[in-house]
């Protein structure tokens, strides 16, 4: 595969990012690609090692080790290399339904499993899989397949996110009629509203929406399933239900003055950000002055983000855009190690400190890091108006519970500290289903609220009502919903015609 001594004579190479100062005038996405004879050494850079852990997907250590969709990566990365961008696309569609959304949001666990990244610097498989679906695109080879002959069994989908939009690809293609019931105005579920553009130019949504409903899907936008229209009627009108409706309830920050104004969930922000770029048919310039736009207040506010991970990164990088005049940003948990531990060898994922693109901005245009780790609010403070002013925090220590063996994160007195705060984003995550959804459905849930079903299956308590994303799982990555849609689609299928060539 590849180039065999390719590992040793081609250092990793990453595209070319626009400086910090630079990208934070817009939304736009902000890396260059590499040229073809670069990518090429970046895919010959592939060891032919034998037993490819990065197309392994799966659990070691309780964390997900390896592609979760068994991407055949060393066979694509030995066609990049040899220029055959063509049949690398054709290779990767057989187990991949949306690479140009996991190349540019997946936090590549192929790559942290990478047996050339034990000693040295991992395959820049996620780079790879962009230049090949880029290439699929600009070349006219993406299509979505249409079927020869239509089954007569109809499907409806509830959740155009990743999971809904990969069931609603295999469906179709085997020839059932697919309905997609989105309560947005447009489709893409937490892809669309959920992500920001310099990380995932809506365009290129769009662009697969579109062949999805040329390909005979139909998409029914601002239609709340559970409110206008029923469950029962979906169920008399369908042979069959997906609910891929994410995990959209936000865990809230249970502390005194919590109603004060000023304070807003991760995903609302998030959200009203993106839609209001996409009206103003992306003119940053307009939606930053637009008189209209509730957080334009942002301009010049001293701005908190509680919460690490993706979300608050995010949070992070659009606060930035937004004329915030300081970002702050607070972390339960202690600062990762910026190496590996002992105790987190590879290929398990490797659990380091990331400094990501919001971060990086907050680093350029702040001069610090904007993240305080072991550190929670004890008060959000308000003035007799009732807007935020600060925020009260306390300091936080690992402790283990003798009686259970976990570590518990305690505060430690005498460590109180108060930080200005005019608006507050909460990202501290996803608590499951919304309950009004699994209700109007009667299927039952798990502890975690999320729906619940047989190890291995997508078939809920109701026979005719599946599941899949993180409605199911919980709050989790896109690569892990499309995995989640494409295997329920299989089961789907199965349970509809007594078996399946779905792979």
């Amino acid at each position: 595969m590849g180039k065999a001594t390719g590992f040793m004579e081609y250092e990793r190479k990453e595209p070319v990012a626009v400086s910090p100062k630079e990208r934070i005038k817009n939304f736009n996405e902000f890396h260059e690609r590499l040229s073809d004879k670069d990518q090429k050494c970046q895919a010959g850079r592939c060891m032919e090692c034998g037993v490819p852990f990065c197309q392994a997907g799966t659990m070691i250590g309780g964390m997900a080790s390896g592609c979760p969709l068994n991407n055949l990566i060393p066979e694509t990365n030995d066609l990049v290399y040899r220029g055959n961008l063509e049949q690398a696309y054709i290779r990767l569609a057989k187990t991949h339904s949306f690479p140009e959304f996991t190349s540019r949001v997946c936090p590549a666990l192929c790559e942290a499993a990478c047996t050339c990244g034990l000693l040295g610097k991992p395959v820049s498989t996620k780079e790879n899989e962009k230049a090949i679906i880029e290439y699929a695109y600009e070349n006219g080879l993406v299509e979505e397949r249409i079927p020869e002959n239509r089954t007569g069994k109809t499907v409806a989908i509830v959740g155009s996110g990743p999971s809904g939009l990969a069931a609603a690809q295999l469906l179709n293609m085997r020839g059932h009629k697919v309905t997609v019931y989105e309560r947005s105005d447009r489709a893409g579920g937490l892809l669309r509203y959920g992500i920001p553009n310099m990380k995932l130019e809506k365009t290129v949504i769009d662009r697969r929406i579109a062949l999805m409903e040329k390909a005979g899907i139909e998409f029914k936008y601002n239609i709340n399933v559970g409110k206008d229209i029923t469950a029962k009627e979906l169920k008399e009108k369908y042979d069959r239900v997906l609910l891929c409706c994410g995990a959209s309830n936000p865990r809230d920050i249970k502390a005194p003055g919590r109603e004060a104004k000023g304070i807003y969930f991760a995903v609302d922000f998030l959200s009203e950000v993106t839609k209001k770029l996409i009206d103003y048919n992306y003119d940053s310039a307009k939606l930053i002055s637009a008189t209209d736009f509730s957080f334009k207040s942002l301009k010049g506010k001293e701005v908190v983000v509680i919460g690490g991970g993706d979300t608050g990164n995010d949070c992070v990088g659009t606060s930035i855009r937004l004329g915030a005049k300081n970002v702050t940003q607070l972390e339960m948990m202690p600062c990762p190690s910026k190496e590996r531990l002992a105790s987190n060898p590879w290929p398990e994922w490797p659990k380091v400190l990331k400094t990501d693109y919001g971060q990086e901005e907050a680093i350029a245009v702040y001069g610090k890091d904007p993240r305080i780790f072991q550190t929670t609010v004890t008060e959000f403070v308000q003035d007799n108006k009732g807007n935020l002013t600060a925020l009260k925090t306390i300091k936080l220590e690992p402790k283990k519970d003798e009686k259970t063996g976990r570590i518990n994160m305690e505060p430690v007195k005498g460590t109180e500290s108060e930080i200005k705060a005019d608006i507050v984003l909460i990202a501290a995550g996803f608590l499951g289903s919304e309950l009004y959804v699994t209700q109007a459905f009667g299927v039952k849930c798990n502890e975690r609220t999320n729906v619940a079903t047989e190890e291995g299956s997508y078939q809920t308590s109701d026979d005719k009502i599946f599941t899949a994303g993180d409605m199911h799982r919980g709050q989790s990555l896109v690569v892990w919903a499309i995995k989640e849609g494409r295997e329920a689609a299989k089961q789907i299928d199965y349970s509809l015609m007594c078996y399946t060539n779905l792979v």
